[in-house]
C-alpha cells in the first residue's frame, strides 16, 4: 500500500498546467514536492500566500514563511503574501481551480467530514468550510482506514460535516476513487500497487463500484 508520500505523488498527476491550487493541511501539503515537470501552477495557502514552492532543504528554513499548517515553505519567483481577507476573497470568488484536502471521513455521495471529533480537542475547521463551498474541483487525500482498522469511506459520515456532495475524487493508500454524487458510490478507477480489489472492498463500508478490470496506478 502507499505511504503518505505515495498518495501525494498520485494526486500530483491530477494537476494541469495553469491551475491555481489550494493545498490543505496534512498529506495535501506534500503535493508541492511533486509538481510534474513542465507543468506551471500557482499554489495558494489560505493564511495569505500565493506562489508556494517545495518544502525547504533542512537548514534553509525561513520561520517567517509558513503554510496554513504552520510548516515552513519556499516561495517561487513572483510569489506574494497578503492578508486573510484577500486570501478568502480568492477562494470565495472561485479563483481556485483545484482544492486538495485531508479528511476524517468521506461518504459515498461526496460529503466530507474534516474538522471535528465530538468529545476531543480539535483546532477547528480553518478554511475548509469556505473551500468546500466554493471550490470547482476537490480531491481528498486520506488514509482509507483509521488507527483501529475501521473504514473512513462510508455510506454516511458519522462526524459533523464540512460540506455535502462536494468531493469529486478520493485518493487513499489503497486506490483512487471517483464519487457518484447522484446514485451514491465510490467508483474504483485505480488500485495501489499490490492491492487487490477484494482488499479494497473489505476496507470500504460505503458502496464500492467496480467496473471491469481495475488497473494498478502508475507514477
Amino acid at each position: 500500500m502507499l505511504d503518505k508520500t505515495g498518495i501525494a505523488k498520485r494526486i500530483a498527476k491530477e494537476i494541469r498546467d495553469g491551475y491555481y491550487i489550494n493545498l490543505g493541511i496534512g498529506i495535501p501539503t506534500l503535493v508541492a514536492n511533486f509538481i510534474p515537470e513542465g507543468i506551471n501552477v500557482v499554489l495558494q495557502s489560505e493564511n495569505g500566500l500565493l506562489g508556494i514552492g517545495p518544502f525547504p532543504v533542512k537548514g534553509n528554513e525561513d520561520p517567517d514563511l509558513i503554510n496554513a499548517g504552520k510548516q515552513t515553505i519556499t516561495t517561487m519567483t513572483g510569489s506574494v503574501a497578503f492578508d486573510s481577507a484577500v486570501s478568502f476573497g480568492m477562494i470565495r470568488s472561485q479563483k481556485v481551480d483545484l482544492t486538495i484536502l485531508g479528511a476524517m471521513e468521506v461518504s459515498e455521495y461526496g460529503d466530507i467530514a474534516s474538522w471535528k471529533i465530538p468529545g476531543k480537542m480539535v483546532k477547528g475547521m480553518g478554511g475548509a468550510m469556505d473551500l468546500v463551498a466554493s471550490a470547482k474541483n476537490i480531491i481528498v487525500a486520506m488514509q482509507h482506514v483509521n488507527k483501529d482498522g475501521q473504514s473512513k469511506l462510508l455510506s454516511k459520515c458519522s462526524l459533523p460535516l464540512t460540506g455535502s456532495k462536494c468531493i469529486s475524487k478520493v485518493v487513499t493508500e489503497m486506490g483512487v476513487f471517483e464519487i457518484d454524487k447522484e446514485q451514491g458510490g465510490f467508483i474504483l478507477i485505480e488500485r495501489a500497487p499490490g492491492v487487490s480489489v477484494d482488499v479494497i472492498r473489505n476496507a470500504t463500508l460505503g458502496k464500492l463500484i467496480v467496473i471491469g478490470e481495475i488497473p494498478e496506478m502508475c507514477f
